[in-house]
């Protein structure tokens, strides 16, 4: 998405997680604790990540991206695909896109980034403009 802004990292976070599980002071069950919803959001909407599980080494990890804004109506609150997300940042005011790290194996789960996409300033293109 290359109109990404107000980019959050939480690769700290995340590093702190998982420093936490290899020394025992948070168990696995405690980071492995991914939802249904979110294991169904992984396979269906998510998009597939060339590095392994931090967690259980396979390769099997996926991308979920999560929409919120007013903007978005019913729409705020969904998992989105990468097309999708291109769709609504072109006819939409700003929002924002949370995304999930998520291993369907071992249930390892983590937000590892935010950002803002759409139209700021309240300009918002129909269908037939863009």
């Amino acid at each position: 998405m290359s109109s990404q802004r107000d980019v959050v990292d939480y690769a700290l976070q995340r590093r702190a997680l998982l420093a936490d599980v290899a020394c025992g002071r948070t168990s696995l069950g405690e980071a492995c604790d991914a939802h249904p919803y979110l294991l169904l959001a992984a396979k269906h909407y998510g998009d597939p990540t060339p590095t392994p599980c931090p967690v259980c080494d396979k390769r099997h990890q996926r991308h979920v991206h999560y929409v919120y804004g007013a903007c978005l109506g019913r729409a705020a609150g969904q998992a989105k695909s990468r097309g999708e997300l291109a769709d609504l940042a072109r006819t939409h005011d700003e929002f924002d896109v949370y995304v999930v790290e998520v291993c369907p194996d071992c249930g390892w789960n983590h937000l590892i980034r935010s950002f803002v996409l759409g139209h700021s300033g309240g300009e918002t293109l129909s269908a037939a403009d863009g």
